[in-house]
């Protein structure tokens, strides 16, 4: 009996080591693809895909080892972006994330099947890229950092940082969809700070010498600028013609004040890039983008560039600095 159990454990234990490999090779670790559809250039939007990362990395993923991501950058040359957003859909990506109206509408019109999500967009009810912020609808979801009450906010700011001042330049550009709500917002602001708002358009980044011309014929003691993707890419440009204008400015984003902006306020982009990496991870564990409604911004930020103030020779309000979540010395 004693010799009939040793075999039967001998036997249970081969049975084991033969079946071992199989179990393993049966369930072997899936690595995701993701694509990444970037209107700037990497040096323009390090800082984030460092967000994005980390927002991957709280949830488990590594990249390299249970994620991979293939990057296109259409270096701020929106006419490449189709083109990089089909070589993506041609690569067979699980999801496409991207930001920007222009690169979101080249992914759109290159996917109607692979989910994408907008780690920052507009208004993407208005644009059309889906049907509401609840029910997104199609293979698109995400965050949108469209609030047109921000840019009466920040004329608000820009009039209580710097008191003086009564006549100031709005840049936007009239093509972008989000362009009208925002003016009408801060035309709704001026009205109540008793200021008189001036539109300035531009439509390209060749425009830019010529609104900055049109500026200082108006003798404009200020300048704001509304959303539009093509500021970002020509962040340094517009702050060298700011500066040389020598206008007290208010911009939209954190990177614009650290850039050497007078002062800037609005959402967090990295906070955005992180959140969107909570999109990925529902998609990549079966959720549609259909079911998972476009979030708006949680966190802003009020940046002061105290350094661009004394160039300026301007006294920034004390009660005011205080304000900020970051004064740039």
């Amino acid at each position: 009996m004693w010799h009939s159990t040793v075999e039967c454990i001998v036997t249970l234990a081969l049975s084991l080591l033969v079946m071992a490999p199989h179990t393993a090779m049966a369930q072997p670790s899936k690595i995701h693809r993701l694509g990444f559809l970037w209107n700037a250039s990497p040096s323009l939007t390090y800082h984030w895909l460092e967000a994005f990362r980390q927002g991957l990395r709280e949830r488990g993923y590594v990249e390299g080892t249970d994620l991979t991501i293939e990057h296109r950058y259409a270096e701020g040359n929106p006419a490449l972006l189709p083109g990089l957003a089909a070589e993506l859909v041609g690569l067979k990506v699980e999801v496409i994330v991207t930001s920007g109206s222009q690169a979101i509408q080249a992914v759109k019109h290159a996917t109607s099947t692979i989910p994408v999500v907008m780690a920052v967009s507009g208004d993407p009810v208005e644009t059309g890229f889906v049907t509401n912020f609840a029910r997104p609808g199609e293979n698109l979801t995400g965050l949108s950092l469209f609030a047109p009450e921000l840019s009466g906010k920040r004329l608000e700011l820009l009039k209580e940082a710097v008191p003086a001042i009564s006549h100031i330049a709005v840049l936007a550009n009239p093509a972008n969809p989000v362009t009208a709500a925002q003016m009408r917002e801060t035309q709704r602001a001026a009205q109540a700070l008793q200021v008189q708002v001036h539109l300035v358009e531009v439509r390209g980044p060749d425009d830019l010498d010529n609104a900055f011309s049109a500026i200082r014929r108006m003798r404009a003691d200020a300048l704001m600028l509304l959303l539009e993707p093509m500021f970002i890419s020509q962040r340094a440009r517009l702050v060298e013609l700011t500066a040389t204008s020598r206008l007290p400015a208010m911009y939209s984003f954190r990177e614009d004040a650290e850039a050497g902006t007078l002062m800037a306020y609005g959402p967090s982009f990295p906070d955005m890039f992180r959140r969107a990496a909570t999109y990925v991870d529902k998609i990549l564990k079966g959720a549609k983008p259909a079911d998972l409604p476009v979030e708006q911004p949680m966190k802003f930020e009020l940046v002061i560039n105290l350094k661009t103030a004394q160039a300026l020779g301007l006294a920034m309000p004390p009660t005011f600095l205080f304000q900020a979540d970051e004064v740039i010395r």
